[in-house]
């Protein structure tokens, strides 16, 4: 093998250095965690926001199982086939945020292609069971697009959650490659139809270092207001493992700035880039 065929890694800049999570709140809730068993992607996801976001009062939970039907990329959630659905599984979500006294949960999930109804059922309960058990706990739902079939869409727009989220993640011109079974344009359309529908507030994120440019970068930014989307999260692609795509370059803070103020001038409400930044970041301040 030639010296000029071997990809070496790109090597982590000092900027993506983590602080260990510290305070009276984060240890608080820890132990609370640990205790009762809960499970938190800010814990299984070893999120590096994880003590600011716990010390605001924030958390993000996972319905629907840890087995995915797609294959992405970029994702370290297992993909295969999945276990029967928890009917139980929205009071237990509901029981978890009422123990750890969240102020504003965040509620995600697998895609589950396998079930007719996209999960857009267990979506539904989760949050009037999170409702019933937390009435003063504010939602945001980070949703699959659900094939972009509107009745599935349907349920999480009845429940009206204080923010609904789907991520585009990428690029267009990366979108095979990096999400596979999804599709730019199918995730555009439901950005849309939910705002169309009544949703007060939409969100969406993209991750960077994937080898995006940056006008396509300021491209997406722009499809995403054109559908009136409200807050953009940008974050830096970390490799979950070897199998996963490589990383091909880590973007510079200056350049996030950058893309913060092209968003913040296109006219988002809220537009969060760093290299740390995941779609769930700041989440409680995205309500205003």
């Amino acid at each position: 093998m030639s010296e000029e065929s071997v990809i070496l890694p790109v090597k982590k800049p000092k900027w993506l250095r983590v602080k260990l999570p510290t305070g009276k709140k984060y240890t608080e809730l820890r132990s609370l965690v640990e205790k009762y068993d809960l499970h938190t992607i800010c814990t299984s996801g070893s999120c590096p926001n994880m003590g600011e976001c716990w010390g605001e009062g924030t958390a993000t939970f996972m319905i629907l199982g840890n087995v995915c039907t797609r294959s992405c990329g970029f994702c370290g959630v297992k993909t295969g086939r999945p276990d029967t659905v928890d009917w139980e599984e929205p009071e237990k979500v509901a029981r978890s945020i009422k123990l750890m006294q969240i102020k504003h949960a965040v509620i995600t999930s697998v895609d589950r292609d396998d079930l007719k109804d996209g999960g857009s059922i267990i979506w539904e309960e989760t949050v009037n069971a999170i409702r019933r058990a937390n009435p003063e706990t504010t939602l945001e739902t980070l949703i699959p697009d659900f094939q972009l079939i509107h009745k599935n869409l349907d349920r999480i727009i009845a429940v009206s959650p204080e923010v609904v989220s789907h991520n585009v993640e990428t690029v267009r011109r990366l979108t095979r490659e990096v999400r596979i079974q999804a599709k730019y344009d199918r995730s555009l359309a439901v950005l849309k139809y939910l705002k169309d529908s009544g949703i007060k507030r939409t969100k969406s994120g993209i991750m960077l270092g994937l080898g995006e440019k940056e006008d396509e970068v300021m491209q997406t930014m722009t499809d995403l207001k054109n559908v009136n989307v409200d807050v953009v999260t940008i974050g830096q692609y970390l490799q979950p493992s070897k199998m996963h795509l490589p990383v091909k370059e880590f973007i510079t803070p200056e350049q996030f700035k950058k893309y913060e103020e092209f968003g913040l001038k296109l006219g988002f409400r809220h537009v969060e880039s760093g290299a740390l930044v995941r779609s769930s970041y700041k989440a409680q301040k995205h309500i205003l």
